[in-house]
C-alpha cells in the first residue's frame, strides 16, 4: 500500500491569492463606486453626476435649482449654492433632497467649500465669506468681510482662499478667525474664477485675456509663490476646479477640444499639467450644454476600501483553507494499491 500525502500551500501563496481576489473584486466593482463627479449648470439649474471615467449617470441628478454655481460635498452629502434665492441647498449623493434651505438670508452665494463639520459660503453680493455648520447653523455670517467681488473659496487647514475678481487677486484669510493674512497673496491673473488646494499648492481657474480659448490653470504655493502660472492653457472659460488625488477636473463652458464655443465640458488633467482628456466629459456624449460652473468630486471613504478589500481577502483566505482542510481530511482517495 502507498500513500500520497497532499501539501499544504505555504501562507504566503494563500496571502497571494486572497490579495488577487480582493483586487479583483474592487476594481470589479461598478465605476460609480471609485468615485463621481457632480457638476452645477447654472442655466440648466441642475447638478449632473458622471464616473470619473466621464460615463453619464444622471444628467439632471438634482432639478429645480436657483442659478447653482458652487457645489461642495461631504461624506453621503452635496452642499449647493442657489444664487438667486439666497440658500444653501442640501441633498444626497443621489439626489435625494435633504433641505431645500439649509441655510437661507444670504446675499447671492457663489462659492462654498467644507472643512470638518463647517460650510464656507462666498456672499458675491456683499463682499463676505460667512461660517456655517453643515447642519445649517450659523457661526459667523460674516466671518470675512470687506471684499470686492468674491466668487469662489477654497479652505486648507486653518487657512482659506478666497477669489475676488474685483481686484483679480487670491486673498489669503484665517479659517478661524476670519482676520486678513493678504488680501493679495496672488496677483496679476486675468480673470480668476476657481480655486483648489492640494497640499501645499494652489490650483487657479483663469479665463486668461478673454478670448475664447485663452483659458489656464495656474499653480502656485499657499504662500503666494508661482510655481508655473501656465501650468494648462487652451482652455474655454474654465470656472470650478477641483483636485481628486493626483489629478484636476476643470468645468469650461466652452468645448475647446471639440472646437465649438456652444457646449461645455469637464477635463481631466495631472496634478503636473499633462493632459489625461481635455474632453472627460463632453456635450457629444453626456449633453453638458448648460454651462457647467461648480464642481465637486465623492471618492469612497479609505476605511471603506479598506474594509471592503479586508472582507474580500478574508473570505478568500476562508475559503482557500477550507479547502485545503477537505482536501487534508483522510478518504479512500487518499490511499490505493
Amino acid at each position: 500500500m502507498r500513500t500520497i500525502n497532499f501539501a499544504t500551500p505555504h501562507p504566503t501563496a494563500i496571502l497571494l491569492l486572497a490579495t488577487f481576489a480582493a483586487t479583483t473584486a474592487l476594481w470589479g466593482m461598478p465605476d460609480t463606486a471609485r468615485g463621481q463627479i457632480f457638476v452645477t449648470k447654472q442655466d440648466g439649474f441642475t447638478v449632473g453626476e458622471y464616473t470619473l471615467s466621464g460615463a453619464t449617470v444622471n444628467a439632471a441628478l438634482i432639478n429645480g435649482l436657483i442659478n447653482p454655481n458652487g457645489i461642495a460635498v461631504s461624506g453621503s452629502n452635496l452642499f449647493i449654492p442657489n444664487y438667486n434665492s439666497g440658500t444653501i441647498g442640501e441633498y444626497t449623493t443621489s439626489g435625494a433632497l435633504v433641505s431645500a434651505s439649509l441655510i437661507s438670508g444670504l446675499n447671492g452665494p457663489l462659492g462654498i467649500a467644507v472643512s470638518g463639520s463647517n460650510l464656507f459660503v462666498v456672499n458675491n453680493q456683499n463682499g463676505t465669506i460667512g461660517e456655517y455648520t453643515t447642519s445649517g447653523t450659523t457661526v459667523n455670517a460674516a466671518l470675512v468681510s470687506g471684499l470686492g467681488s468674491p466668487t469662489f473659496i477654497a479652505v486648507s487647514g486653518s487657512n482659506l482662499f478666497v477669489v475676488d475678481r474685483n481686484t483679480d487677486a487670491i486673498g489669503k484669510y484665517d479659517a478661524t478667525t476670519g482676520a486678513t493674512v493678504n488680501a493679495s497673496l496672488i496677483t496679476g491673473l486675468g480673470a480668476p474664477y476657481g480655486v483648489a488646494v492640494s497640499g501645499s499648492n494652489l490650483f487657479i481657474a483663469d479665463d486668461g485675456d478673454g478670448t475664447l480659448y485663452g483659458g489656464r490653470i495656474g499653480e502656485y504655493t499657499t504662500s503666494g509663490a508661482v510655481v508655473n502660472g501656465v501650468l494648462i492653457v487652451g482652455l474655454g472659460g474654465p470656472n470650478g476646479i477641483v483636485v481628486s488625488g493626483s489629478n484636476l477636473f476643470v468645468a469650461n463652458t466652452y468645448d475647446s477640444y471639440h472646437g465649438t464655443h456652444s457646449f461645455g465640458s469637464i477635463g481631466e488633467y495631472t496634478i503636473s499639467g499633462a493632459t489625461v482628456n481635455a474632453s472627460l466629459v463632453a456635450p457629444l456624449v453626456s449633453g453638458l450644454t448648460d454651462n457647467p460652473f461648480g464642481i465637486a468630486v465623492a471618492v469612497p471613504e479609505p476605511n471603506s476600501l479598506a474594509l471592503a478589500a479586508l472582507g474580500f481577502a478574508g473570505l478568500a483566505a476562508w475559503a482557500c483553507r477550507r479547502h485545503i482542510s477537505h482536501i487534508g481530511t483522510a478518504s479512500p482517495w487518499k490511499t490505493r494499491a
